[in-house]
């Protein structure tokens, strides 16, 4: 049975005393067991949320790390920086950093290399955009942005590994895939690594959904038997809703 997981992604939001205020609530009201959780804040309030997360059984994540261990990337932030704030997770991929930043599959595909050697977890995102979906190219979509990121890796190294399908259409616009339009995407990907890989990698690695994730809606979507979790934007950025997520979790 694979651990339900409830991931916030903080984006680009919270003062830094915000950010403690929230990690400190969820540290409080998170359960010890039954659901992983993990937060992942902006980067320059990772040192003060691992601090204030600290003897908690909430985990730690990264919203992005570059390839290179070291060198002249200005603005980037390397592995080594990140492990010595005790963060586990790092979120690779996401739609926004390939709309907004020009991120590639390639580029992802190397991050996802390099978080690994250094025994990170990767959070590999992809999904597809409105016009995609209405095309009916939602599953090319995804199975070229799964191949491409996991290209290159053993099936020990994919099980080290968590996917996010969050279809772009849905991320901060209210809107939300229906339980069964998710479950079919999320089937389809995990048959893609029963291809790429094997039956025991497939059943191993989680896949979570992302794309406006509330607790009105999160308990209908983790029900579905290839639905792992939850990759979570604006509601985990109170810790009743982000706690209310991992309650629902725990108990699917």
């Amino acid at each position: 049975m694979r651990t339900p997981i409830v991931a916030g992604n903080w984006k680009m939001n919270l003062a830094v005393d915000e950010a403690v205020s929230l990690a400190r609530g969820i540290a409080e009201g998170a359960p010890e067991n039954g659901v992983k959780l993990i937060v992942s804040p902006v980067s320059v309030h990772l040192s003060a949320v691992s601090e204030a997360l600290a003897a908690s059984p909430v985990l730690l994540g990264a919203q992005n790390m570059h390839w290179a261990t070291s060198g002249a990337y200005t603005g980037e932030v390397a592995g080594p920086m990140l492990r010595e704030l005790a963060v586990r997770y790092v979120i690779l991929g996401h739609s926004e950093r390939r709309q907004h930043f020009g991120e590639s599959d390639e580029g992802v595909n190397r991050k996802v290399h390099s978080a690994l050697a250094q025994d990170f977890h990767p959070i590999i995102c992809l999904g597809e955009t409105l016009d995609e979906r209405e095309a009916g190219n939602t599953e090319t979509k995804v199975e070229c942005q799964l191949r491409a990121a996991m290209s290159g890796l053993s099936a020990e190294q994919a099980q080290q590994t968590i996917v996010a399908y969050e279809p772009i259409w849905a991320i901060g616009t209210g809107k939300t895939a229906s339980p069964q339009q998710a479950q079919e995407v999320h089937a389809f990907l995990r048959d893609v690594l029963r291809d790429r890989f094997d039956d025991n990698t497939a059943n191993e690695i989680p896949i979570l959904y992302g794309g406006s994730v509330k607790p009105r809606n999160f308990d209908a979507l983790i029900a579905q038997k290839d639905i792992d979790g939850g990759l979570v934007g604006g509601a985990s950025l109170k810790a009743e809703s982000f706690l209310e997520l991992a309650r629902i979790g725990r108990s699917a």
